[in-house]
């Protein structure tokens, strides 16, 4: 199977829909448009209560 490449935009938009159905909110979230050719993306900052909030839907995804 042909690796996929997906543009930073489009893995915004799936991070984007996969926190709000968690109640996450990144308020920077976004496309690093800087460097497009490497499709970063910018995950930004949060506060500690978000930062725990994530890591938690991520332990609980993790141990599935």
């Amino acid at each position: 199977m042909a690796a996929q490449t997906h543009t930073a935009d489009q893995a915004v938009a799936k991070l984007r829909d996969a926190l709000h159905a968690a109640g996450i909110v990144l308020p920077s979230l976004g496309a690093d448009a800087a460097s497009p050719y490497l499709n970063l993306v910018q995950l930004g900052r949060v506060n500690a209560d978000t930062a725990l909030t994530l890591a938690d839907v991520v332990r609980r995804g993790a141990a599935r």
